[in-house]
């Protein structure tokens, strides 16, 4: 049966009413108002598996303490983003230092809601061969951390973790352990010269201090740069947990070296 000549126009007008009139199922987005008591709690028990899934964590002493992407992800599940304001040099010709300042808005209702300074020097234990951009980004990360606690330190603590970010451990991870009491000292015995000699209890070897969250996150984000080449890449990721404070230290110096000089047009590998 001949329908005659189409008329584009028609069907485009047609098809448009058809798909204007259709109703649209609109995608479900969970948020959380930290204002409400209730939504937060269920904010802490999201938050709890988040972190434990994902392995957001580093323990010092025993306790469990929250890297900044958990409490990132807790702040952008209240709409709550972090600003950087401003990132300030204040160290000198023998110092490496930077100062931070980050504001945190809402998105929700438009308004700044929080805010957190932070700073880092190289004078750190385990950051005195960290270079300047390091440096300067870690206290960038510190403040975005200081932040978020100034308002969500509960939700982290009732989530199960203790309320500091772990960036901010990092003043205190290579701290010596306190020394223990001195011993009274016992009398003086004379001994014969002839009296066979005793050898010395060797002193117990000091734990080995790995890596930090910090210095894995920062040796991972060199490794993504363009210049480092994907054997360098999985070979170090092969090797980051068993690296020591020192040896990341290292490590990091060698990349941050070796994109420096690939940009500038050398060659020099990585590893």
């Amino acid at each position: 049966m001949d329908l005659g000549p189409i008329n584009p126009t028609a069907m485009t007008t047609e098809t448009t009413k058809i798909l204007k009139d259709a109703p649209v199922k609109k995608a479900k987005v969970e948020s959380f108002d930290i204002a409400r008591s209730d939504e937060t709690l269920d904010l802490a028990k999201d938050l709890a598996k988040f972190i434990k899934d994902n392995k957001l964590t580093t323990n010092v002493q025993g306790k469990e303490f929250v890297n900044v992407e958990g409490w990132q992800y807790a702040g952008s599940r209240l709409g709550i983003v972090p600003i950087v304001e401003h990132v300030i040099n204040v160290g000198n010709e023998n110092e490496l230092k930077y100062q931070a300042k980050v504001t945190l808005f809402d998105l929700r209702h438009g308004v700044m809601v929080g805010a957190g300074f932070a700073v880092c020097s190289n004078k750190e234990a385990g950051k005195k061969f960290y270079q300047e951009f390091a440096i300067m980004s870690m206290a960038q990360t510190r403040a975005i951390g200081k932040a978020y606690r100034n308002i969500l330190a509960w939700i982290i603590r009732a989530a199960g973790y203790e309320p500091t970010p772990a960036e901010e451990m990092d003043y205190n991870t290579n701290t010596a352990a306190p020394a223990p009491a001195t011993a009274p000292v016992p009398a003086m015995q004379v001994v014969p010269a002839d009296a066979p000699a005793v050898a010395a209890e060797a002193a117990p070897s000091a734990p080995v201090q790995y890596a930090t969250a910090a210095q894995k996150e920062e040796i991972i984000r060199l490794l993504n740069h363009p210049v480092i080449t994907r054997q360098e890449k999985t070979k170090m990721l092969l090797n980051i947990n068993r690296l020591d404070e020192e040896r990341a230290v290292q490590a990091i110096a060698k990349l941050g070296s070796a994109i420096d000089e690939r940009e500038g047009g050398g060659q020099k590998a990585a590893a």
